[in-house]
């Protein structure tokens, strides 16, 4: 079990494949996941639109995220948090390439039980 934010990162070698999503916490309408990024981005034109808000903090490293509703760019450094209401079309346009980047995903709602991260 996962008892640290900052430990059990992935391999080098497996880092710049993927994001690795972490489940830590699933309650009704709640869960809490951990997402390692390490270069990755949304691909082109795909947008996340989940049907429950997300509350997400950057923990470490930096990102940029993007809202279909608004021109420009958020840029998120450790400590920045921000609430996407559900429905709310979104993306991330790229993270940190030289420090692995830590998110903290709340999500809430309603949550579809069925569905693993």
């Amino acid at each position: 079990m996962l008892t640290n934010l900052f430990t059990q990162y992935p391999s080098a070698a497996n880092k710049a494949e993927h994001e690795i999503f972490e489940e830590l916490l699933r309650r009704p309408k709640l869960r809490i996941e951990r997402i390692i990024s390490s270069g990755q981005a949304s691909p082109p034109g795909f947008w996340y639109c989940e049907p429950h808000g997300e509350w997400v903090v950057l923990l470490q490293g930096s990102a940029g995220l993007s809202f279909e509703h608004e021109q420009a760019e958020r840029v998120l450094r450790p400590g920045d948090f921000v609430d996407i209401p559900a429905h709310c079309r979104h993306r991330v346009e790229w993270t940190d390439c030289d420090t692995t980047t830590v998110w903290l995903a709340v999500h809430y709602g309603e949550i579809d039980e069925n569905v693993a991260t």
